[in-house]
């Protein structure tokens, strides 16, 4: 008979203990290593968020509501802005920012959604420090844009417990016009730049003639010498090609001969 009553008592304790382990294990939340959990209990939030690992809560949903909150670093797309720069040029800018939360309570009380207000947050950001810059300086100091947008999503999300870590513009999209523009004052820069490089080659070049026509006036073999180096050249390229050195005293005497004559028939 007892073991009858003992037999019955535990059949009908297995459902309710079966049961009670189900209901409790609804009291149970499981926080990975890169997760916080910010409770609220009665409404009121709680100072410390919970740790990774396994973590009881009061009556979820009646006593105690827990938010998760992902501390990993979040990449947010800035989609492509309408901007017109301060020299009048319409462009379309898109960015790249990386964020992470650094205080899981602010970033659930301060803000009603933060990823979404850190996104437009960026877009006003980017927009408005692009039109306060011409396009040369967005084309050629993109780094400074970066920091500049970067140093006031910083100011801005702070209170929110969001960091920004890193700002990136990643295409600037110009009119076609603009583009064509651009093209010809490229080429119309390359094209300048040859020609000083080329003058400034020949202006080299007749420094270096009127150079050496001073050495060979104050030692005239060096200019003999150079004949027979042309000579040497000339025979090296054709073996054929026969050739007569006139000395230049030679050619001198001729000319004094000729002035003479000249002045005598005067």
């Amino acid at each position: 008979m007892l073991v009858q009553l003992l037999s019955g008592a535990m059949g009908l304790s297995l459902p309710i203990l079966i049961f009670a382990v189900i209901y409790l294990s609804r009291w149970l939340r499981v926080l990975n290593e890169y997760e916080r959990g910010v409770i609220f209990r009665l409404g009121r939030v709680q100072r410390d968020a919970l740790g990774p690992g396994l973590r009881f809560l009061i009556a979820p949903g009646l006593i105690d509501r827990m938010v998760k909150v992902d501390l990993r670093v979040m990449t947010l797309d800035v989609p492509a802005q309408d901007v017109i720069t301060l020299d009048n040029v319409s462009i379309k800018v898109n960015a790249v920012v990386y964020y992470r939360v650094t205080d899981p309570v602010k970033a659930v009380v301060e803000i009603d959604n933060f990823a979404y207000a850190t996104s437009q947050m960026a877009q006003t950001t980017l927009r408005s420090v692009v039109g306060q810059g011409d396009l040369d300086d967005l084309l050629a100091k993109r780094e400074k844009i970066n920091k500049e947008v970067q140093s006031i999503l910083v100011q801005q999300t702070s209170p929110w417990g969001i960091e920004v870590t890193h700002v990136e513009v990643k295409n600037v999209d110009l009119p076609e016009l603009m583009q064509r523009a651009m093209a010809r004052q490229a080429e119309a820069e390359r094209e300048r730049r040859a020609k000083i490089i080329n003058a400034e080659g020949e202006f080299q070049a007749a420094q270096k003639l009127v150079e050496a026509a001073d050495i060979m006036e104050e030692h005239p073999m060096a200019l003999q010498m150079r004949y027979l180096q042309t000579m040497v050249e000339i025979g090296a390229e054709k073996n054929s090609t026969i050739f007569f050195p006139i000395p230049i005293d030679l050619m001198s005497a001729f000319q004094k001969a000729a002035e003479q004559l000249s002045q005598t028939k005067n």
